[in-house]
């Protein structure tokens, strides 16, 4: 299967599904952490999804001008909200057969629809809290894998610094793995 990861620099969803034998790409303006710079596109991903033939895209568009986390700024950043509107509609109508965005709790469950299942990491193996929604397209839901205890907030908990916002987008290993082993199956 050809696998596009949109807004990915960490390549956690891309080695899940290399791991299990399939082609996947990662797809950020930023350079990849991950490791792996030959799997790394390192360019608009909007540039990419017509480009070729894609079987699956999970994208993370960023969340930082959607999610309810930062409403009380929405005012103050009309432009910069309408632009990430935007961009999360044109991932969602790409002409790719099987699609995931995944997403933190925001304005897209009003604006285009709600969200097709809630995930949390501790369905996943951590022990934290990170209600996160994914909106599918010819994907069944994902199946959780490992109900662990404790629930900490230590996403919402993070302390301001400099590399906060992308510590808190990372993807968990748990929901990669699910990802890859439950739609790389399909």
């Amino acid at each position: 299967m050809k696998v596009l990861v949109a807004c990915e620099e960490s390549q956690v969803v891309t080695k899940a599904f290399r791991a299990i034998g399939h082609e996947a790409y990662s797809c950020d303006i930023a350079p990849c952490t991950g490791g792996y710079p030959e799997w790394h596109m390192q360019h608009d991903v909007l540039k990419h999804l017509n480009e070729e033939y894609w079987d699956l895209m999970i994208a993370h568009p960023p969340c930082t001008h959607l999610a309810v986390s930062g409403a009380r700024w929405f005012k103050d950043k009309e432009d910069l909200q309408t632009e990430a509107i935007i961009f999360f509609f044109e991932l969602v109508n790409a002409n790719i057969p099987r699609i995931a965005i995944e997403n933190p709790v925001g304005i897209m469950s009003t604006l285009y629809r709600k969200p097709d299942q809630y995930i949390q990491p501790w369905e996943y193996g951590h022990g934290e809290t990170k209600k996160t929604c994914l909106w599918l397209k010819g994907l069944p839901k994902l199946v959780p894998t490992n109900i662990v205890p404790g629930r900490e907030a230590r996403v919402h908990k993070m302390p301001p610094s400099d590399h906060r916002a992308k510590d808190r987008a990372k993807t968990y290993d748990g929901w990669a793995a699910a990802m890859a082993q439950q739609w790389g199956s399909i």
